[in-house]
């Protein structure tokens, strides 16, 4: 019993001693914050730590927002278009017409691809030009043209932007070039007749493949390098038809059929007029071989003798 009263009283004790060295030390830290003072060096260097983040910070969302990485700019690729374009031009004489054209073209550094002409009299002769102008002069030639030879009827214009193809061309050009470089290696390490023949063949399949796709290259060189313009140059009182004014459906129909009728009468009549000159000549060599056949047919044949009958020996 004693030593139970004894156990009871030792542990109030040290329960007592626990409590107040916690309130000692939560006084002690209470009342010691309070000294305590930021280091003037460390809030230095907080500072310019803060300073140097922001900018960058500021940096990035500028470049999010942009969509781009700061510092890099896109390349601008020349634009590659090939530009056709015809006109139709009533002059007073197509002929002199047609000499000053060529001249204003060979001026600006083109030349003459095709022609066709007609000259049927200065009011109804007409003359199709087509010419191939360089780019940079071909905005200047064709208003020249226009305003020069007489009075503009029509024009029209047309621009195809070919950069992708171009660009395409020369990546497959490439491309084709370096697969028979590398042929070309494999063939000096050919060891049998077989390996050789093969090689060959791909080398001969390459180099046909190589030749097409340099020839397209070239010609899309040209289309874009030179504008193509053709030039129709009529008389005064040549009939010039705009396709936009031709009536369409029932009545485009009826006018196409007419036409074609019209163009099969004509053609059927001059088919006539050709040979009824040879049917005037021909008609009585024809009338008298016909009466020489009816006159032989009318002779009454020729009356035979009797033959004397042979007697028996």
């Amino acid at each position: 019993m004693t030593r139970f009263r004894y156990g009871l009283a030792l542990t109030a004790a040290c329960s007592a001693v626990l409590l107040t060295a916690c309130g000692g030390g939560a006084s002690l830290n209470s009342g010691a914050a309070p000294a305590s003072a930021p280091h003037p060096v460390a809030e230095s260097a907080a500072r310019d730590e803060s300073q140097v983040k922001e900018p960058q910070a500021q940096r990035t969302r500028q470049s999010q927002a942009g969509g781009v990485v700061s510092g890099v700019e896109p390349a601008q690729q020349a634009r590659q278009v090939i530009y056709t374009g015809s006109m139709t031009v009533r002059a007073d004489k197509v002929t002199p017409a047609v000499q000053q054209a060529k001249q204003i073209v060979t001026e600006a550094g083109g030349y003459l691809s095709q022609e066709e002409s007609n000259s049927s009299g200065d009011t109804e002769a007409s003359a199709l030009l087509e010419f191939k102008i360089p780019t940079a002069k071909y905005a200047e030639v064709q208003k020249r043209l226009g305003g020069e030879l007489g009075k503009q009827l029509s024009l029209n214009q047309n621009a195809q932007d070919v950069t992708l193809k171009v660009a395409d061309v020369e990546s497959r050009l490439k491309s084709a070039q370096q697969s028979l470089e590398s042929l070309r290696e494999l063939l000096k390490r050919a060891d049998t007749i077989g390996q050789v023949l093969d090689v060959e063949r791909e080398i001969s399949s390459r180099e046909a493949d190589l030749e097409s796709l340099q020839a397209q290259q070239k010609e899309l060189a040209t289309q874009t390098a030179m504008a193509t313009l053709t030039l129709r140059l009529v008389g005064p009182v040549t009939v010039v038809e705009d396709p936009a004014d031709e009536p369409a459906g029932f009545l485009g129909g009826l006018k196409a059929g007419w036409q074609a009728l019209v163009s099969f009468t004509k053609t059927a009549l001059t088919l006539i007029g050709a040979l009824l000159p040879w049917v005037v000549v021909s008609l009585p060599l024809i009338a008298l071989v016909v009466w020489l056949v009816r006159r032989d047919r009318r002779r009454p044949p020729a009356p035979t003798q009797p033959t004397p009958d042979t007697e028996p020996a």
